[in-house]
């Protein structure tokens, strides 16, 4: 590892740090799994990512005062000219590999470091020449690169930092080190290099010879000039060698050569480490979708402006007057400081409850002005819960919180709620960025308000005396806890006026908001588990997963582990010989989708025996998964999430009751454990017929399939008729089966290609009947057409109820970046319209069960399906009261069509 170096501070001694950007990208590429880091539209990010950190690092260990990145351009060099075989038989760069380099260059450029290239030399020529410029300069040198040819600069002020076994783990290069390791000083590694030969240039060496006894000639004679002089002397196969590869020899010595007298077109002074411009990175960060861990450490050791992208906040805003409440004391505080008057929508209160579901620790309240009050609600008497309550209760109020609805479930358990909410920090910065992954408050504050929010930090950041306890002061918790509801107050604020210009202000008040609490309800209400049949479940299916290892046991003729990649690929393709599978690093990848095509592509039974073991295994964890979750009251309690889905779909978690198969006989059995709870008749299930088809009408305004919808027909099999020009009742169920492929397909951004894939025909076949189907609804293909360029001309898709999905991709010059933002915008608009509606419906269900007075409640919102649990004498009203406000929950030019079921268990309450 490396650490900081034992000189004068850099007060005293310029320190010049250059970067050889290709080695380094190249080694964050392959240090860090593409497939684990990548944008939602395709783009990989590993080496960004890789080489940010170890640049990170390198600004923090060694702080330099100037820095550059050197980078090899795609032209042949004069190296080339000499030898047309240099570097030749590299392999191939990986696909995912190039398009990170701009993006590297981009973030170095944000950051303040300068890029250098020069036609007609390498990365190698320019980082020689200006380590001699800072020699000469009299600053300290340091060359981070994996390129040992520049163990030939390394000089007493000259280090070179060379990559070790990890990625953080670089070694120091001194003269003394190269030297230890080869054998020759620094000036003598040319000479030992052009003996051994380097692979990575095609550069071959003599035969016989190593680094050994490179060096071993290069001390006894001084230098390869002088062994050259004297190659006769030399004795033994080694040293016929040496005469036999004479010329291989001088030619590798002069390519080995780099150049130190280049013009760069910039002067040194340029080269000092800028201001990194901070709104530049942010939006490039929030783009590669990066957590923001990796943006901390960067702002940790770059300069900036402060600036960010929305104007922080004065230092003085942030400022904590804590008052923490002790036994009678909260009362009076609120009548001082939390009055109505002094709480407006546009500077409310910020509110920070600590606590899990069902119990509250600890909270605070900050107010506009920073008068703060920690709350412990041990300590609390009878008066100051009671003005507690009321002032978490009262409308007139208005709060801001972050993660609106963790704090009601948790002021739940105490007999609270919450009201007045005019801002849950997370959802207003998921409106404004859907697409990013996090939304941490530590995370926001550091991007909109440009300061960190942590402990015992100074400056221009939020600041918080932990050792204040000491002297009778609050604890440095209390504090932080304090901070976190004023970053709140004064992020909700921030985030407000960037919503206005997304114009999304009113989803977050007439949309998400209001749905947190009927959320909450839901999850606090659960859905009743059926114990025993789940556990008889579990055991069919772990049984069936033995039986399955005990066949595929008796198919090869000996035991091995059916869940070991690494034994598989033995089994599959060295003693059966079966195709070979994608290559991966570890060999053929023996995933789910490469079985399936072995079988077909073989009758092998064996490949049908490993499928059925990883479908029975992942049913058997599917289920261990429930019973696990079942709390006390016999009931599941699922978390539903509004911030995870760019589409603004709902999606659940711990377990996630939404990737339970509805069509297939195996998820039909699982969805039969959850049942009606005690005190209620039965569940009633309710979901939108073909909604985005619906809303493809409505948008396109196609006639012919606004006709299709209203003709009383089979939707599909009309639309069929349609395509292939036959009556309604001669469309079979393979044409109808295609055209409905297809009409999903389109509303799913799906290509020829995919629709091909999906149907598993031609994509030539596939083209001809996506041109077929645009034929006769000519309107669905001109609003694809349009909506893609509409999105690329205001940089975002928009949702019937203006939901926005920023797409910057669209421009890219990366073609497989541009075509997979290409794909989201067309179902953006479609998806996301899809689910501004169900929620809608959901608000509207809701509201009117309680208006109604019914006992009935919704339990779960499954994609487009609502579950509702029914109470003794309320079914036939509440399924007339859940048809009419799904239908009405917005006006399309089609009917909303609602189905509905009920039954005993959700399989039975199916339709």
């Amino acid at each position: 590892m490396v650490t900081k170096r034992e000189t004068p501070d850099q007060t005293s001694r310029s320190r010049l740090l250059l970067l050889d950007g290709h080695s380094m990208a190249f080694r964050a590429f392959f240090a860090l799994p593409a497939d684990k880091f990548g944008t939602s539209t395709g783009q990989s990010t590993n080496a960004v990512y890789g080489f940010t950190s170890m640049l990170v690092k390198l600004l923090r260990d060694e702080e330099p005062t100037h820095v550059a990145v050197a980078w090899d351009l795609s032209g042949p060099t004069f190296r080339h000219e000499e030898y047309s075989e240099y570097k030749g038989g590299r392999s191939e760069t990986p696909p995912e590999f190039p398009s990170q380099v701009p993006l590297t260059q981009d973030l170095m450029r944000l950051v303040g470091v300068a890029n250098l290239s020069s036609p007609g030399y390498e990365a190698d020529d320019v980082i020689a020449t200006l380590a001699r410029w800072g020699e000469d300069a009299g600053m300290e040198v340091l060359i981070a690169s994996g390129d040992r040819d520049a163990f030939q600069l390394v000089t007493d002020s000259c280090t070179v930092l060379y990559p070790g076994k990890s990625l953080s783990d670089l070694r120091r290069m001194d003269p003394a080190a190269v030297e230890d390791k080869y054998g020759v000083p620094p000036e003598r590694y040319r000479d030992l290099a052009a003996l051994v030969g380097e692979k990575a240039d095609n550069l071959p060496g003599v035969p016989g010879v190593g680094p050994k006894t490179a060096a071993k000639w290069i001390g006894k004679y001084g230098s390869l000039e002088e062994l050259v002089a004297r190659a006769d002397e030399l004795t033994g196969k080694a040293g016929q060698s040496f005469r036999d590869h004479l010329d291989d020899v001088l030619r590798n010595y002069r390519l080995n050569r780099l150049e130190t007298g280049m013009e760069l077109g910039v002067a040194l002074e340029e080269l000092e480490l800028g201001r990194a411009d901070r709104p530049g990175i942010d939006a490039l960060f929030d783009n590669l979708e990066f957590a923001s861990n990796l943006r901390e450490r960067l702002y940790s050791v770059v300069r900036t402006d402060g600036g960010a992208a929305t104007p922080a906040a004065p230092a003085e805003e942030f400022s904590v007057d804590l008052t923490v409440a002790g036994t009678g004391e909260l009362a009076d505080w609120l009548v001082r400081h939390a009055s109505a008057d002094g709480i407006t929508e546009e500077a409310p209160a910020g509110v920070a409850v600590e606590g899990t579901r069902g119990r509250v620790d600890a909270l605070a309240v900050s107010v506009p002005g920073g008068a703060s009050v920690f709350v412990d609600p041990t300590v609390l008497d009878e008066r100051d819960s009671e003005a507690l309550a009321a002032f978490l209760a009262d409308a007139e109020r208005p709060k801001a919180v972050h993660e609106y609805k963790g704090a009601l479930l948790a002021l739940d358990g105490h007999g609270w709620t919450l009201g007045g909410v005019v801002s849950d920090t997370a959802l207003a910065a998921y409106l404004v960025q859907p697409g990013q992954r996090r939304f941490d408050l530590a995370d926001l504050c550091l991007k909109y308000l440009g300061r960190e929010l942590e402990e015992g930090t100074s400056g221009d950041q939020l600041t918080l005396d932990l050792d204040s306890e000491k002297d009778g002061g609050p604890s440095g918790h209390q504090q932080l806890l304090a901070v976190r509801a004023a970053a709140t107050r004064d992020l909700a604020a921030v985030l407000a006026a960037e919503l206005d210009k997304r114009g999304g202000s009113h989803l977050l008040r007439e949309v998400e908001l209001p749905l947190v609490g009927v959320l909450a309800r839901m999850e606090r209400a659960g859905i009743a588990a059926d114990r025993p049949y789940l556990e008889d479940l579990q055991g069919e299916f772990a049984s069936a997963a033995r039986g399955a290892v005990e066949r595929a046991h008796e198919i090869v003729g000996r035991e091995f582990n059916l869940g070991s990649p690494k034994q598989l690929q033995q089994v599959l393709f060295e003693d059966l010989g079966l195709p070979r599978t994608k290559k991966i690093k570890t060999g053929y990848t023996t995933d789910a989708d490469a079985l399936a095509w072995l079988a077909a592509q073989t009758d092998n039974e064996l490949l049908a025996v490993l499928l059925h073991h990883r479908d029975q295994t992942k049913l058997r964890t599917t289920v261990e998964g429930l019973i696990k979750t079942i709390a006390d009251d016999g009931r599941i309690h699922t978390t539903f999430n509004q911030t995870v889905a760019a589409t603004g779909r709902l999606s659940s978690t711990e377990p996630n009751l939404q990737n339970i198969p509805v069509r297939t006989e195996v998820g039909r059995r699982i969805r039969r454990a959850f049942v009606v709870g005690e005190g209620f008749e039965e569940l009633l299930t309710a979901d939108y017929s073909q909604i985005e088809l619906r809303i493809m009408a409505h948008l396109s305004q196609e006639q012919a399939l606004i006709d299709a919808f209203n003709s009383g027909y089979d939707f599909h099999a009309q639309m069929a008729a349609q395509v292939f020009g036959v009556a309604v009742e001669d469309v079979d169920g393979e044409a109808r089966s295609r055209i409905k492929a297809m009409s999903y397909g389109l509303a799913y951004g799906l290509s020829a290609y995919g629709l091909s894939q999906q149907l598993g025909i031609a994509p030539d076949e596939a083209k001809k009947l996506m041109e077929d189907y645009f034929a006769e609804f000519g309107g669905v293909r001109d609003y694809l057409n349009s909506v893609v360029e509409d999105a690329r001309r205001a940089g975002y898709t928009e949702t019937m109820l203006g939901r926005r999905r920023y797409l910057p991709d669209l421009t890219s010059d990366n073609r497989q970046r541009r075509e997979m933002a290409e794909r989201m915008a067309l179902n953006a608009p479609i998806q996301g319209s899809a689910a501004d509606i169900i929620k809608v419906a959901m608000l509207q269900v809701d509201a009117a069960l309680a208006e109604g007075g019914f006992a009935s409640r919704v339990l779960l919102q499954v994609h487009d399906e609502l579950v509702v649990e029914v109470a003794p004498g309320e079914r036939e009203a509440v399924e007339k009261l859940v048809r009419h406000e799904m239908s009405s929950a917005y006006d399309l030019r089609v009917p909303l069509g609602v189905s509905v079921g009920s039954g005993q268990s959700w399989h039975d309450a199916a339709h």
